[in-house]
């Protein structure tokens, strides 16, 4: 779309708001539908299709063995990329990675990290020598909104779905493992957006358009936040995160059971 119609359909968005309805008749504090499924790249170590409300991204995660940083012989390493294909949206350009798509890398990294979802120790194989390298790969598909939240969950149940591949010789034996990788955390972001004097979660790309603020809260099971992420020019008040907190909270519960759920299902296949 050119900037004309962006800023006409922003305009509509907020107005909607001003009345208490989101473009979609959503209510401000209901997720689209969100669906997982996990196994859908044979070659990796583990993956998962993630597809909220429209935004579609694919994770999968690679074990590769590698020498260890030199300040943390101890312990392997993660290493999470992201790239916006150019066909998931008309504003995006064939090209290295840009801004928006080393953002999402960043926080996804970071609540995984925070969270110590990963027990960094167990990837080893000789210290300070060989460790596992962890690569987190996604692609996002289709950009409809909230490309953080549903990059999140895909790099997450494609961790949770990974196992660890055997190592012989000091090469990786491809299909074949020695078990599960250990996840001791489940970090889900809730992204929420502001305009004017609402808030809703997951916004849809409309909404992004006119949003003056967005704040992204990665929590954990037992309702510790792991990582913040506050993005646009807005602000939000105290109370209001307050209010986010919360929410966020009481979301990545949910969306953590609808995690779980996906996995185990495609442990049973």
């Amino acid at each position: 779309m050119n900037d004309f119609i962006w800023e006409f359909t922003a305009d509509r968005v907020r107005k909607l708001a001003s009345k208490g309805f989101r473009i979609d008749r959503r209510a401000f504090l209901d997720y689209r539908p969100v669906s997982i499924q996990t196994g859908v790249i044979y070659n990796a170590d583990g993956s998962a299709l993630v597809n909220l409300g429209g935004t579609k991204v694919l994770a999968g995660v690679k074990f590769e063995l590698g020498q260890p940083y030199p300040d943390t012989p101890d312990k392997g390493a993660l290493m999470v990329d992201v790239e916006i294909l150019p066909h998931s949206s008309p504003e995006v350009e064939p090209g290295p990675p840009d801004e928006k798509a080393v953002e999402i890398a960043r926080v996804v990294d970071r609540s995984i990290r925070e969270s110590r979802a990963l027990d960094m120790t167990k990837l080893v194989i000789r210290e300070g020598e060989l460790v596992y390298l962890v690569f987190v790969d996604m692609r996002v598909l289709d950009d409809n909104g909230n490309i953080i939240d549903a990059a999140s969950l895909a790099a997450t149940t494609a961790l949770l779905s990974a196992k660890v591949p055997k190592v012989e010789d000091d090469q990786i034996v491809r299909h074949e493992y020695v078990g599960n990788l250990e996840v001791a955390e489940v970090p889900i972001y809730t992204t929420f957006a502001k305009i004017g004097k609402f808030i809703m979660v997951d916004p849809r790309l409309e909404e992004e358009y006119a949003m003056d603020a967005r704040i992204s809260i990665a929590t954990v099971d037992d309702g510790h936040v792991t990582a913040i992420q506050k993005g646009g020019s807005g602000a939000f008040t105290r109370g209001e995160l307050d209010f986010v907190l919360d929410e966020a909270i009481k979301k990545g519960r949910e969306l953590r059971k609808i995690v779980r759920e996906a996995v185990e299902d495609g442990r049973k296949d």
